[in-house]
C-alpha cells in the first residue's frame, strides 16, 4: 500500500488532488497519461494527413480530439475496472486500484462513468454526423474489451479496434492507417501484458503475452512490420512525400529498438518500453506535419 502511494506521489499530480476525489482521479488513470497519448496519436495523424498542402492541422479539431481522448480513455478505464474489480484484487499490479481496493463502490463508479460519457458526448456532438455516428459505435468495443480477456488470448486485438477508432473519425480516407494502428496496439499492449503474465495465468485471464510466450518477439516484429507497411501505403494514397516516409522510418527504428532490447521478464522494462510508444506517435505526427508544410 505504501509502495503504491509512493509511486503515485512521484507523479507530482495526485498530491494536488483533493482527497475526496482522488479515487476517481485514479480510476480514470489521470495520473498515467500514456494511455491518453496512445489513444490520441492516431486521431492526430488522421487530422494532419487531411490538412491542406502548406497548412498546419486544424488546431481546434486537435483540441477537441485531445479533450475527447482524455475523457474517453478515462471512461474506458472505468468500464474495465468495473468488469475486472474481482480479478484486479488477485493481481499484484492492480490490487490497489480504487474499485479493487474498496475505495469506491460499484454504484459510485457507475455514476462517475455516466459523467464521463456525458462529457464525451458533449465533444462528439460538436462534430459532423459521420463522426457522431462513428464515435458512438465505438462504445460497444469499449464495453466488451474487458470480457475478451476471459474468452480469448487476443483481447489486445479488440483493444486495438477500439483504441484506434479515432483515426477513422478524422477521415474515412485513412482506413489503411487504422488497420496498421491496430497492429501497433497489438505490439505495445503485448509488451504491457507481459508485466502481469504470472498473475494472469494463475487467475485465468488470457492475453497475447501468454499465447505467444517465448515467441513473443517474432510476433512483435510481424505486427510492427504490418504497421509500418500500412502507414506507407496510406501515405502513398494520400500523396505524402519524403518527410512523411522519413517519419515512418524513424518510428520503425524506434519499434525495432523496443523489440530488440525489451526484457519481457522484467516488469519495469516492459512498462518503460510500453510508455516509450508515445514517441512513436510523435515521430509519425511530426513527419506528417512537416510533409504538409513543405508540400
Amino acid at each position: 500500500m505504501a509502495e503504491e502511494r509512493s509511486s503515485r506521489a512521484a507523479t507530482g499530480i495526485i498530491r494536488f488532488v483533493p482527497e475526496s476525489i482522488q479515487p476517481y482521479f485514479l480510476l480514470a488513470r489521470l495520473d498515467k497519461p500514456i494511455g491518453t497519448w496512445l489513444l490520441l496519436w492516431p486521431c492526430c495523424w488522421s487530422i494532419a494527413i487531411c490538412a491542406p498542402a502548406g497548412a498546419l492541422p486544424d488546431v481546434w479539431m486537435l483540441t477537441k480530439f485531445a479533450i475527447g481522448a482524455v475523457v474517453m480513455r478515462g471512461a474506458g478505464c472505468t468500464i474495465n475496472d468495473m468488469w475486472d474489480r474481482n480479478i484486479d484484487k488477485l493481481v499484484e499490479r492492480t490490487k490497489m486500484r480504487p474499485l479493487a481496493a474498496g475505495q469506491i463502490t460499484q454504484l459510485q463508479a457507475l455514476t462517475f462513468l455516466g459523467l464521463q460519457l456525458s462529457a464525451g458526448l458533449c465533444v462528439l456532438v460538436s462534430m459532423n454526423l459521420y463522426s457522431i455516428l462513428l464515435g458512438a459505435s465505438s462504445l460497444a468495443l469499449v464495453v466488451v474489451y474487458p470480457l475478451m480477456k476471459r474468452i480469448t488470448f487476443f483481447p489486445q486485438f479488440v483493444l486495438g479496434l477500439a483504441f484506434n477508432w479515432g483515426a477513422l473519425l478524422g477521415s474515412s480516407a485513412v482506413l489503411g492507417m487504422y488497420c496498421g494502428s491496430v497492429a501497433w496496439t497489438l505490439m505495445y499492449d503485448t509488451i504491457y501484458a507481459h508485466q502481469d503474465k504470472k498473475d494472469d495465468k494463475l487467475v485465468g485471464v488470457k492475453s497475447t503475452a501468454l499465447y505467444f510466450g517465448e515467441q513473443t518477439k517474432p510476433a512483435l516484429a510481424a505486427w510492427s512490420s504490418f504497421f509500418v507497411a500500412s502507414l506507407l501505403v496510406s501515405g502513398k494514397f494520400a500523396g505524402m512525400g519524403i518527410p512523411y516516409a522519413v517519419g515512418v522510418a524513424g518510428a520503425a527504428v524506434h519499434m525495432a529498438w523496443q523489440i530488440r532490447t525489451v526484457d519481457l521478464d522484467n516488469t519495469m522494462d516492459c512498462m518503460q518500453k510500453f510508455v516509450s510508444n508515445k514517441w512513436v506517435g510523435a515521430i509519425i505526427f511530426s513527419g506528417i506535419v512537416i510533409d504538409k508544410l513543405l508540400a
